[in-house]
């Protein structure tokens, strides 16, 4: 069984992939939504709110990584206008800051 809390009475974070997880195990589950919680120890109101969040995300056509796929840190800013001013400012710490302009 799965806590939602650790051993210091933090709630655990879990991040979008390991919610697409989750819902895959409450799909193949057979169970109402109050009982899996309850079985994997989690809040309803969590469970929903990211079951509606990755339900958008399926809906506008944006594909999550299958379970154990290595994470590449990029991240898809969809297509860009041939046109138009472009302008992208990334604090990267430690005073240093990537600036990049098109226009």
């Amino acid at each position: 069984m799965t806590s939602a809390t650790t051993g210091n009475n933090k709630r655990q974070r879990r991040s979008r992939e390991a919610w697409g997880e989750v819902l895959t195990r409450f799909a193949a589950s057979g169970l109402e939504i109050e009982a899996f919680c309850a079985h994997e120890g989690l809040s309803v109101s969590s469970f929903r709110r990211w079951r509606s969040l990755l339900a958008d995300d399926v809906s506008r056509g944006v594909e999550l990584p299958p379970p154990g796929a290595p994470q590449t840190g990029f991240v898809d800013a969809g297509l860009l206008g041939a046109g138009g001013r472009l302008e992208l400012r990334l604090d990267l710490g430690a005073g240093v800051i990537l600036h990049l302009s098109r226009g």
